[in-house]
Protein backbone atom coordinates (compact mmCIF):
# COMPACT_ATOMS: atom_id res chain seq x y z
CA UNK A 1 0.00 0.00 0.00
CA UNK A 2 3.06 2.41 0.75
CA UNK A 3 4.43 2.18 -2.45
CA UNK A 4 1.14 1.91 -4.16
CA UNK A 5 -0.01 5.72 -2.60
CA UNK A 6 3.45 6.82 -2.72
CA UNK A 7 3.55 6.22 -6.41
CA UNK A 8 0.57 8.54 -6.47
CA UNK A 9 1.64 11.32 -4.15
CA UNK A 10 4.31 11.61 -6.38
CA UNK A 11 2.72 12.23 -9.27
CA UNK A 12 -0.28 14.58 -7.51
CA UNK A 13 1.91 16.57 -4.99
CA UNK A 14 5.68 16.03 -6.25
CA UNK A 15 6.78 19.52 -5.47
CA UNK A 16 4.90 20.04 -1.87
CA UNK A 17 8.31 19.77 0.34
CA UNK A 18 9.74 22.42 -2.01
CA UNK A 19 6.65 24.14 -2.62
CA UNK A 20 6.83 24.71 1.62
CA UNK A 21 10.34 26.12 1.71
CA UNK A 22 8.63 29.40 1.17
CA UNK A 23 7.46 29.29 4.62
CA UNK A 24 11.61 30.18 5.77
CA UNK A 25 11.77 33.28 4.19
CA UNK A 26 7.95 34.33 4.79
CA UNK A 27 8.02 33.40 8.50
CA UNK A 28 11.34 35.21 8.84
CA UNK A 29 9.58 38.04 7.53
CA UNK A 30 6.83 38.18 9.31
CA UNK A 31 8.57 37.02 12.70
CA UNK A 32 11.24 39.94 12.23
CA UNK A 33 9.69 43.10 13.98
CA UNK A 34 8.62 41.42 17.00
CA UNK A 35 11.13 38.72 17.28
CA UNK A 36 14.29 38.28 15.37
CA UNK A 37 15.43 41.77 15.18
CA UNK A 38 15.43 41.89 18.94
CA UNK A 39 18.95 38.64 18.60
CA UNK A 40 20.79 38.52 20.72
CA UNK A 41 19.60 41.01 23.45
CA UNK A 42 16.03 40.48 23.53
CA UNK A 43 13.63 42.52 25.80
CA UNK A 44 11.93 41.53 28.70
CA UNK A 45 8.71 40.92 27.06
CA UNK A 46 10.77 37.97 25.11
CA UNK A 47 10.40 35.62 27.99
CA UNK A 48 11.98 31.11 28.37
CA UNK A 49 8.72 30.59 26.53
CA UNK A 50 8.25 32.65 23.94
CA UNK A 51 11.79 30.92 23.22
CA UNK A 52 10.89 27.63 23.66
CA UNK A 53 8.08 28.60 21.11
CA UNK A 54 9.60 29.71 18.27
CA UNK A 55 11.74 26.72 18.44
CA UNK A 56 9.26 24.25 18.34
CA UNK A 57 7.25 25.95 15.76
CA UNK A 58 10.58 25.96 13.58
CA UNK A 59 10.99 22.60 14.31
CA UNK A 60 7.37 21.74 13.33
CA UNK A 61 8.03 23.99 9.96
CA UNK A 62 11.08 22.56 9.02
CA UNK A 63 9.64 18.87 9.53
CA UNK A 64 6.51 19.67 7.64
CA UNK A 65 8.94 20.56 4.74
CA UNK A 66 11.20 17.98 4.87
CA UNK A 67 8.41 14.85 5.47
CA UNK A 68 6.89 15.11 1.66
CA UNK A 69 10.25 15.69 0.02
CA UNK A 70 11.22 12.14 2.15
CA UNK A 71 7.84 10.63 0.36
CA UNK A 72 8.82 11.86 -2.92
CA UNK A 73 12.21 10.73 -2.73
CA UNK A 74 11.13 7.28 -1.62
CA UNK A 75 12.88 7.63 2.20
CA UNK A 76 10.26 5.91 3.68
CA UNK A 77 12.07 4.90 7.17
CA UNK A 78 13.63 8.10 7.63
CA UNK A 79 9.87 9.29 6.91
CA UNK A 80 8.72 6.90 9.76
CA UNK A 81 11.41 7.92 12.43
CA UNK A 82 10.49 11.56 12.06
CA UNK A 83 6.73 10.79 11.94
CA UNK A 84 7.42 9.04 15.87
CA UNK A 85 9.65 11.94 17.09
CA UNK A 86 6.42 13.57 16.58
CA UNK A 87 4.50 11.87 19.31
CA UNK A 88 6.66 13.55 21.70
CA UNK A 89 7.05 17.13 19.75
CA UNK A 90 3.63 17.60 18.99
CA UNK A 91 2.43 17.59 22.76
CA UNK A 92 5.52 20.19 23.57
CA UNK A 93 4.35 22.83 20.96
CA UNK A 94 0.40 22.47 22.34
CA UNK A 95 1.69 23.12 25.92
CA UNK A 96 3.54 26.20 24.62
CA UNK A 97 0.87 27.69 23.62
CA UNK A 98 -0.25 27.53 27.40
CA UNK A 99 1.64 30.53 28.31
CA UNK A 100 0.49 32.89 25.33
CA UNK A 101 -2.90 32.32 26.33
CA UNK A 102 -2.53 32.46 30.07
CA UNK A 103 -0.88 35.86 29.35
CA UNK A 104 -3.65 36.87 26.43
CA UNK A 105 -6.35 36.36 29.10
CA UNK A 106 -5.00 38.39 32.03
CA UNK A 107 -4.12 41.47 29.20
CA UNK A 108 -6.84 44.33 28.43
CA UNK A 109 -8.13 42.12 25.34
CA UNK A 110 -8.84 38.84 26.62
CA UNK A 111 -10.91 37.78 24.28
CA UNK A 112 -7.88 37.71 21.56
CA UNK A 113 -7.80 34.46 23.31
CA UNK A 114 -10.09 32.98 20.69
CA UNK A 115 -6.73 32.84 18.28
CA UNK A 116 -3.89 30.45 20.17
CA UNK A 117 -6.33 28.70 21.48
CA UNK A 118 -8.65 27.66 18.07
CA UNK A 119 -5.30 27.12 17.12
CA UNK A 120 -4.12 24.40 19.09
CA UNK A 121 -7.36 22.84 18.50
CA UNK A 122 -7.47 22.75 15.17
CA UNK A 123 -3.66 21.62 15.53
CA UNK A 124 -4.82 18.77 17.83
CA UNK A 125 -7.44 17.64 15.57
CA UNK A 126 -6.05 17.82 12.61
CA UNK A 127 -2.61 15.75 13.71
CA UNK A 128 -4.68 13.37 15.68
CA UNK A 129 -6.52 12.42 12.43
CA UNK A 130 -3.02 12.63 10.38
CA UNK A 131 -2.06 9.41 12.68
CA UNK A 132 -5.36 8.01 12.72
CA UNK A 133 -4.58 7.92 9.03
CA UNK A 134 -1.10 7.30 8.97
CA UNK A 135 -1.21 4.06 7.03
CA UNK A 136 -3.15 5.78 4.49
CA UNK A 137 -0.79 7.73 2.80
CA UNK A 138 -3.24 10.27 0.86
CA UNK A 139 -5.11 11.03 3.70
CA UNK A 140 -2.56 11.18 6.17
CA UNK A 141 -0.77 13.80 3.36
CA UNK A 142 -3.79 15.95 3.59
CA UNK A 143 -4.64 16.91 7.36
CA UNK A 144 -1.09 17.28 7.72
CA UNK A 145 -2.00 20.00 5.20
CA UNK A 146 -4.37 21.21 7.47
CA UNK A 147 -1.53 21.57 10.25
CA UNK A 148 0.22 23.64 7.50
CA UNK A 149 -2.87 25.92 7.06
CA UNK A 150 -2.67 26.87 10.60
CA UNK A 151 0.60 27.88 10.91
CA UNK A 152 -0.17 30.20 8.14
CA UNK A 153 -2.34 32.09 10.67
CA UNK A 154 0.11 33.99 12.51
CA UNK A 155 2.57 34.37 9.64
CA UNK A 156 -0.10 36.25 7.58
CA UNK A 157 -1.34 37.84 10.68
CA UNK A 158 2.14 39.59 11.52
CA UNK A 159 2.56 40.47 7.89
CA UNK A 160 -1.08 41.99 7.52
CA UNK A 161 -0.34 43.72 10.64
CA UNK A 162 3.26 44.72 11.04
CA UNK A 163 4.06 44.96 7.10
CA UNK A 164 0.83 46.08 5.08
CA UNK A 165 -0.31 48.11 8.84
CA UNK A 166 -4.10 46.80 8.06
CA UNK A 167 -6.28 46.52 10.67
CA UNK A 168 -7.06 43.43 13.23
CA UNK A 169 -10.11 42.86 11.50
CA UNK A 170 -8.81 43.22 8.13
CA UNK A 171 -6.04 41.51 8.14
CA UNK A 172 -7.59 38.25 9.50
CA UNK A 173 -10.56 38.27 7.02
CA UNK A 174 -8.30 38.51 4.02
CA UNK A 175 -6.55 35.58 5.94
CA UNK A 176 -9.83 33.94 5.85
CA UNK A 177 -9.84 34.61 1.57
CA UNK A 178 -6.13 33.35 1.60
CA UNK A 179 -7.28 30.08 3.45
CA UNK A 180 -10.61 29.57 1.23
CA UNK A 181 -8.33 29.82 -2.15
CA UNK A 182 -6.14 27.68 -1.15
CA UNK A 183 -8.49 24.80 0.06
CA UNK A 184 -10.44 25.38 -3.43
CA UNK A 185 -7.73 24.97 -5.60
CA UNK A 186 -7.05 22.05 -4.08
CA UNK A 187 -10.46 20.79 -4.43
CA UNK A 188 -10.28 21.35 -7.92
CA UNK A 189 -6.14 20.01 -8.04
CA UNK A 190 -7.41 16.79 -6.43
CA UNK A 191 -10.46 16.53 -8.44
CA UNK A 192 -8.55 16.78 -11.69
CA UNK A 193 -6.38 14.33 -10.47
CA UNK A 194 -8.90 11.63 -8.84
CA UNK A 195 -7.83 12.41 -5.57
CA UNK A 196 -9.15 12.61 -1.90
CA UNK A 197 -10.72 15.83 -1.61
CA UNK A 198 -12.87 14.83 1.51
CA UNK A 199 -10.42 16.19 4.18
CA UNK A 200 -10.31 19.51 2.36
CA UNK A 201 -14.31 20.30 2.59
CA UNK A 202 -13.65 19.28 6.21
CA UNK A 203 -11.30 22.16 6.21
CA UNK A 204 -13.41 24.68 4.54
CA UNK A 205 -16.13 24.26 6.69
CA UNK A 206 -13.98 24.63 10.11
CA UNK A 207 -12.60 27.44 8.82
CA UNK A 208 -15.85 29.08 7.82
CA UNK A 209 -17.02 28.46 10.95
CA UNK A 210 -14.08 29.90 12.39
CA UNK A 211 -14.27 33.23 10.70
CA UNK A 212 -18.49 33.16 11.61
CA UNK A 213 -16.85 33.17 15.70
CA UNK A 214 -13.65 35.58 15.16
CA UNK A 215 -16.15 38.00 13.43
CA UNK A 216 -18.75 37.59 16.10
CA UNK A 217 -16.59 37.99 18.93
CA UNK A 218 -14.69 40.40 17.54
Amino acid sequence: MYNLKGNILKKTYKYLGYILVLLIPIAFLAFYKTYFVQFPNFKENITTYTHLHALISTMWILILILQPILIEKGKWKIHKVIGKITYGLFPILILSFIPLIISMYHSDHPKKIFLPLSDSIMLTLFYLLAIYNKKNVSKHMRFMIGIILVFLGPIIGRIGLLILELSPIITQNSFYGIIYLILIGLIFYDKKFNGNYQPYILFLGIWITHQVVFNFIF
